[in-house]
């Protein structure tokens, strides 16, 4: 299925994990988005675990990557 005007598509999820990791670190990260798994013993492996179960929280993540990373505002 192929979906041109998002901006998302064939972007892996720690791709973006990562991504925001290298721009804001865990600590910033955890203020932005106030979630266990960014303020306590953070690690792309717990988050990624907790992010892909848990669709508010990577809407969130997937939210801050466009606007903060890419500069898309919606």
């Amino acid at each position: 299925m192929s979906q041109p005007n998002n901006p998302l598509h064939g972007v892996k999820l720690k791709d973006i994990l990562e991504a925001l990791v290298d721009k804001y670190g865990w600590e910033e990260l955890g203020v932005r988005i106030n979630i266990r798994c960014f303020n306590f013993d953070p690690s792309i492996k717990s988050s990624l675990k907790f992010l892909r179960r848990t669709p508010w929280a990577r809407a969130k993540v997937e939210e801050l990557y466009l606007n903060g990373v890419l500069n898309i505002r919606n």
